[in-house]
């Protein structure tokens, strides 16, 4: 941190010393008033009578000053001095969800490690030792139980004090990384995806470009009313790929495959599909995703710490843990996936819907990517090893929805006609 020494004289000038850091900046002093300034943005500030700490603001970081009058000015009053000074540059600590993903390896080689040194331990003890072992926690088992009892009460105190309520849907879920936290993620991700795509991006003015543009942009304007909506800047890219494939990111990043631009047939199931889409980021599922994953993966660390100090080989322990991770991702991972794709189909639907969008476009669209695996003979996953619905699923689900959401289409295009 820098320190600069300005002192005060009586009659209320200024003079200024250097201080040095990392960046620079220049100092003019003069009788009243010292400019701090940089190449893009220049801070003034005035003598203060109560001799307190005078506040300097400058990108988004602080500098305090402190004058004095116990020194005199060198210079000559009204005469101007200017010295150099640096500030250091601002660290900005990783996010949570980024700790947690480089330390998450890390936490099932030291669960392994502990299994593994308990179980040879174990049988690294003599007999009677074992018996010993056996007898005190049989005579502690009600305050070994008390004590598990009081453990998992902490745990579920503490993830209810992380619950949440969704946006639009209001349901109450479980966020152990915020919103925020998750959005420092999210800008790094982003970044990376358009380093990945750089040289296959379609500039501004390609026409497919320009009509996801202008779908975004129409969805955007007709559900401002959501305020997840409205303060996002969303932003549009278009990759050349024939992979049939779209994603948002939480911070508004579009990203739209040009292979699943051939597969819409109009463009009113583009709306749909990219309504799908940002329905992810405003819901904010990935972090809602994240957070459970982070809480599953905690809790089987206990389990995969057991199998390794319980299995009397290697190879069973590996066993073991192979066939915990398949049941964590059967059990978990895969039907709370499916359960979020339901539920952004739904305000997907929704979205597209105020954007007066024929939202039956929307089942037409499943049926025809179900007609196209079956005749490019890829085989059919079932639903339950899958992340997502089945495309019969989906449209069946969508077919439902759209009594619901045709009335609010019809309500919509008359107020625009009578505006007319």
């Amino acid at each position: 941190m820098a320190l600069l020494c300005v002192h005060l004289v009586r009659r209320s000038h200024f003079c200024g010393l250097s201080a040095h850091v990392s960046r620079n900046f220049q100092v003019h002093v003069n009788s009243s008033q010292v400019n701090l300034q940089r190449i893009t943005n220049t801070v003034r500030f005035r003598t203060s009578p109560a001799k307190q700490p005078v506040l300097l603001l400058g990108n988004g970081r602080k500098m305090y000053f402190r004058f004095s009058p116990q020194s005199p000015c060198p210079l000559p009053c009204g005469r101007v001095c200017s010295h150099l000074i640096h500030t250091s540059a601002p660290r900005r600590a990783l996010p949570a969800p980024l700790i947690w993903m480089v330390l998450k390896p890390l936490q099932k080689v030291m669960a392994i490690i502990l299994g593994r040194s308990i179980r040879k331990w174990w049988v690294a003890l003599p007999d009677n030792r074992r018996d010993l072992m056996r007898e005190w926690a049989w005579q502690q088992r009600w305050r070994l139980a008390a004590g598990a009892g009081v453990t998992m009460v902490m745990i579920a105190l503490l993830l209810l004090t992380h619950l949440d309520e969704s946006p639009v849907t209001g349901r109450t879920r479980l966020l152990v990384f915020s919103r925020e936290k998750y959005m420092e993620l999210t800008a790094l991700t982003s970044e990376a995806y358009v380093e990945q795509f750089a040289e296959v991006l379609l500039p501004v003015t390609d026409a497919r470009h320009q009509v996801v543009e202008r779908v975004v942009q129409h969805l955007v304007q007709r559900n401002k009313d959501i305020p997840e909506v409205s303060d996002v800047a969303w932003s549009v890219h278009v990759v050349e790929t024939p992979n049939i494939n779209a994603f948002v990111l939480p911070n508004g990043k579009v990203f739209m495959f040009t292979g699943m631009l051939d597969a819409v047939t109009d463009v009113h199931q583009l709306t749909v599909v990219l309504g799908h889409e940002m329905a992810h980021a405003l819901l904010g599922h990935a972090a809602e995703q994240a957070s459970l994953s982070h809480v599953v993966d905690l809790l089987s660390l206990i389990l995969l710490t057991a199998i390794w100090a319980v299995c009397p080989r290697d190879s069973l322990a590996m066993l073991g843990q192979w066939a915990q991770g398949k049941l964590t991702q059967l059990m978990f991972n895969r039907p709370f996936s499916r359960k979020l794709e339901a539920e952004a189909d739904e305000v997907g639907l929704q979205l597209a819907a105020k954007a007066c969008a024929d939202v039956r476009a929307g089942p037409v669209f499943w049926q025809q990517m179900e007609i196209r695996d079956q005749l490019k003979g890829e085989p059919a996953v079932p639903e339950w090893l899958s992340t997502h619905p089945s495309h019969r699923n989906r449209y069946s689900q969508l077919d439902r929805l759209i009594p619901q959401v045709q009335p609010h289409t019809i309500q919509v295009s008359w107020t625009n006609n009578s505006r007319g």
